[in-house]
């Protein structure tokens, strides 16, 4: 064998590596995560030119795969020419070499170093970036090319292409979900999923509403009203005039602890502070950048027509996060209790919210945000009790309700 020949052999096999390194590159480049790649950028340049190539994603794949088709095509050329040499059958020696090319490119020009990229995404692309950014600036007029006829034709099909390189929130949702099952636990989950719903959430539907409140009366006896005060769970309250059925203010026990030892008469009316009325349909969210802006822990909900719908606190938005918060001095009553047949009896004002977190349940929410509501929602009449009704696979029948309301429901999971 001459020194010729072993020189086409060589040059065949780099030709093969480079096809491995544009195969592995294009497989690093596309599947590292863009979110891993911004935490690198504040301590690793080569991270800031990975971000740079991913958002040239039409550059980067013409430029890729115009080298990677180049360096296959010239590899088979040469190795049919070379094997031609060595035969007499012309035939026979195309299909050694397709045979022989096809096995090497497949091995050591796509599956292997393909493997090795998207296990190691990352670090391949920070090692590569510089060089496939100086091959994407070189090789830009033919990729330029190549993209005007593949838009042209992309065109003449009627061909939609989507601008929309970004993360979507259903793709991190997705992405929390899927680390939650391999974690084994759904604690960050609902915590994570928590903020963000909370742009998705209305205040209307994690409010107290107005029938559970604890408010203070503005004209009943002071007597009445420190016992009332101090044996509660709550911290604030509503002052309430029953002369003019209006709410007077928001009424803070520190308050009213600061004045009892005072000679004079409490007075109520001037130690609270003015009430601050909200829109039922203000976002979650938008209510917690509020409650900051302002320093506040509560407000009152009011609908179209100015009436009082409920109440909402920084307390209940920070717990559709981080789930129900409990002290010592609160009252535990979760509203739901699961039997030992597998049945489960729960309040019809629990939110369907809290009941899919407990229970792991997907009831959806979108039309109500109460058992009761998604009970009223759906069969459109007021229940009367022992009343069964099945749907989303649960069966659900009205053990107690009072005043058209739905007051406890047994609900039973059907099982396929």
């Amino acid at each position: 064998m001459d020194l010729y020949t072993i020189s086409i052999i060589l040059f065949i096999f780099f030709l093969i590596l480079l096809s491995g390194f544009f195969s592995g590159s294009e497989t690093a480049l596309t599947a590292a995560s863009k979110a891993k790649i911004h935490q690198l950028e504040k301590k690793n340049s080569k991270a800031k030119i990975v971000s740079f190539l991913k958002s040239q994603k039409e550059k980067l794949i013409g430029t890729l795969l115009l080298g990677n088709n180049l360096v296959n095509t010239l590899a088979t050329a040469l190795a049919t020419s070379l094997i031609i040499n060595y035969s007499n059958d012309n035939e026979k020696a195309v299909i050694y070499s397709t045979c022989i090319m096809t096995a090497l490119i497949l091995i050591f020009g796509e599956v292997l170093p393909k493997t090795i990229a998207i296990n190691k995404a990352e670090k391949f692309s920070l090692l590569i970036a510089p060089t496939i950014k100086f091959l994407v600036k070189i090789l830009y007029p033919f990729t330029y090319l190549i993209q005007f006829f593949t838009n042209g034709i992309l065109k003449l099909s009627k061909f939609q292409i989507s601008s929309d390189i970004g993360t979507t929130e259903d793709e991190l949702r997705g992405a929390i979900d899927l680390h939650a099952k391999s974690e084994g636990t759904t604690q960050e989950k609902d915590m994570l999923q928590g903020i963000l719903d909370l742009d998705d959430l209305q205040v209307n539907e994690i409010m107290t509403h107005r029938k559970d409140l604890e408010v203070v009366y503005a004209n009943d006896p002071e007597s009445k009203n420190i016992k009332k005060v101090l044996s509660s769970q709550f911290t604030r309250f509503p002052l309430y005039d029953k002369n003019s059925d209006k709410i007077l203010g928001i009424l803070n026990v520190k308050d009213v602890l600061k004045n009892l030892n005072k000679k004079k008469k409490l007075d109520l009316k001037t130690i609270a502070k003015k009430p601050w009325f909200i829109p039922e349909t203000t976002s979650v969210l938008d209510q917690l950048q509020e409650f900051k802006k302002k320093q506040r822990h509560l407000a009152f909900v009011v609908d179209e027509y100015g009436t009082l719908m409920g109440i909402i606190t920084l307390e209940d938005i920070i717990e559709e996060i981080v789930g129900d918060i409990e002290d010592e001095h609160d009252v535990k009553i979760r509203g739901a209790r699961k039997s030992k047949d597998g049945t489960f009896t729960i309040s019809g004002k629990v939110t369907i919210r809290d009941i899919n977190r407990e229970f792991g349940w997907n009831l959806p929410d979108n039309n109500a945000s109460t058992l009761a509501g998604l009970i009223f929602h759906e069969i459109k009449a007021i229940p009367e009790p022992g009343k069964i009704f099945s749907f989303y696979s649960f069966r659900f029948e009205i053990i107690k309700s009072k005043k058209n309301h739905i007051e406890l429901v047994k609900v039973t999971p059907l099982t396929n």
